[in-house]
């Protein structure tokens, strides 16, 4: 009976983990049933399935990892993986995949414009799923040739956009609560007190946000049109295999390779830099194995209905550091499994106000753009900034979208955005077609930028050509800036994609401005590099 003993570390990681992940949840069911306006019955009774499946598939896994180094190494400390929704991931399948694509549905008078989105989603998890299936194969050499910085940064931007000033917005739209939560939180997250393991500061701040949400209104949460205990029930998960195979023809793939990649390519490092973090910890696990399992609970998410890919999280030591070993693992794919199942997660989402929890995501996308300059060395840090700046122009461009979209005519013409919108808009300084191009996979842009700002500022023109052709490769091909206006919207558009499906397409060459504009780049790295050459070889020739 020793195996099924769950001690007090167990039980004390257990909390911290289920705490971390209702803060997850908090905030991922409002956003489909506020900001993407899906029904009750999509969100509660199949993504949240979905997302049980997900979490018993990985936290099991990695509880039956810990008991296998356990039986290893003969000791009883080793701590399993922590283990949950990739948030980096939630915010980008909703903002830049989803939404989009609801709002690109309605826009063409589609009928059922929610059903199109989720849909979308649903392959973009799975295809991310894949990218981590198959990453877990070349984990150690993309790491390797990335530059860290060009993948962190690539990040910072979506967390100071869409992290970050998104949220910010939120908090000050309800002052009363949000002010003092926003405040408390960076209190107990930035430079944390010394409380106790069984009382996690993520617990404190729901309890204090919630508690000033009642007081001033904010909750209970009724603006989502949910009665709190109406979904209660048994909700288990059912294959959505159709709809994820449905989503084949409908969905842009274009928008949705230039999201995922990028995203699913740094989750793969950062799970690996994970599980090195167990290691230094004194918890070796296999990496490989680790990563597969990554990839395919994530792949069991879309399978069942969640568009919500899943993550090897950060924070191994301070687990280990409560004393947590397997159990809590199991505990926590249980407790997050039965918040899913059981539909009272809409009674929580009634109880707790979005307030009490958001200044916990803000927190995280402050972290990461902090780690951009963290992790790099300091003459890297121009690099950092210049890999922010498409994420936090794609979150402008959003919300102009957005804007744009709400506007009313009186003509019957089309609203968004038009030809004509974007030449008036230029000819007043504002050149929102420029933006419109950055934002179309940005998050490729923004490791390229990066990418080539770092072998600048290593004085390695070579790479920074190389890098160039690959930008100007991937520009033509219609994965970055490259897209068309249609139904008041911005649409990507691969031609190779658009003739194998028997259109012939307008033309063959996606983004030609920018296509030929980094060749020119590469051209000039070139001859810069040859030009050093040049010049070294002559000092070289007069010391001689």
């Amino acid at each position: 009976m020793k195996a099924f003993h769950i001690g007090k570390g167990d039980w004390d990681g257990f909390v911290a983990a289920l705490i971390n992940n209702l803060v997850q949840l908090l905030i991922l069911t409002p956003l489909c049933l506020g900001v993407l306006g899906f029904s009750a019955e999509l969100v509660i009774g199949r993504i949240l399935p979905g997302i049980a499946v997900s979490f018993l598939v990985g936290n099991f896994y990695y509880a039956y990892l810990a008991q296998r180094e356990m039986r290893r190494t003969g000791r009883d400390d080793v701590c399993a993986l922590p283990y949950g929704i990739s948030t980096p991931a939630v915010f980008a399948n909703v903002f830049l995949v989803m939404l989009p694509a609801k709002l690109m549905a309605e826009a063409q008078g589609l009928p059922d414009p929610e059903q199109i989105a989720w849909e979308a989603g649903l392959l973009a998890c799975c295809i991310g799923g894949i990218i981590e299936f198959l990453g877990s194969f070349c984990a150690a050499g993309l790491r390797r040739a990335i530059p860290r910085v060009a993948l962190i940064s690539t990040l910072g931007g979506v967390g100071l956009g869409f992290l970050g000033m998104a949220f910010l917005f939120q908090v000050m739209e309800s002052p009363l609560a949000g002010i003092p939560v926003f405040f408390l939180s960076l209190s107990l997250l930035l430079r944390p007190f010394n409380l106790p393991v069984w009382l996690p500061a993520t617990g404190i701040i729901l309890a204090v946000g919630t508690a000033l949400g009642w007081m001033t209104g904010a909750a209970p949460v009724e603006t989502l049109g949910l009665a709190p205990l109406s979904q209660i029930g048994l909700n288990l998960p059912t294959l959505q295999i159709g709809h994820l195979w449905a989503a084949t023809g409908n969905a842009e793939l274009a928008t949705i390779l230039s999201v995922v990649l990028p995203i699913s390519l740094l989750g793969v490092i950062a799970s690996l830099q994970n599980i090195e973090s167990a290691a230094a910890a004194g918890d070796s696990f296999p990496e490989r194995p680790s990563l597969i399992v990554n990839g395919l609970g994530t792949i069991a998410a879309a399978c069942f209905g969640s568009p919500f890919p899943t993550s090897i999280y950060i924070g191994h030591p301070a687990w280990k550091k409560m004393g947590a070993r397997d159990k809590y693992s199991i505990l926590n794919g249980l407790g997050v499994g039965l918040l899913c199942l059981s539909g009272s997660l809409a009674a929580i989402v009634w109880l707790i106000p979005v307030e009490a929890g958001i200044t916990i995501i803000f927190w995280i996308g402050l972290i990461i753009v902090a780690q951009s300059f963290e992790t790099s060395p300091k003459h890297h840090y121009p690099a950092a900034i210049v890999g922010m700046m498409p994420g936090l122009a794609a979150w402008i461009i959003v919300m102009a979208n957005t804007l744009v979209s709400g506007l009313i005519t009186t003509d019957g013409s089309i609203r968004g955005l038009t030809e004509s919108f974007l030449q008036s808009q230029a000819a007043a300084g504002n050149f929102l077609r420029g933006g419109i191009a950055l934002q179309q996979g940005f998050l490729i842009t923004a490791m390229l930028w990066s990418a080539i700002t770092v072998a600048i500022l290593d004085r390695e023109f070579h790479k920074a050509a190389f890098v160039s052709l690959i930008a100007s490769g991937i520009a033509a091909f219609g994965l970055i800036h490259g897209f068309v206006l249609s139904n008041g919207g911005a649409v990507v558009e691969i031609p190779l994609l658009t003739a194998l499906t028997g259109t012939s397409p307008e033309r063959w060459i996606a983004a030609p401005g920018e296509t030929v504009g980094y060749l020119i780049a590469a051209g000039i790295f070139f001859i810069i590099y040859r030009l050093n050459r040049i010049k070294s070889g002559h000092h070289e020739g007069l010391h001689t």
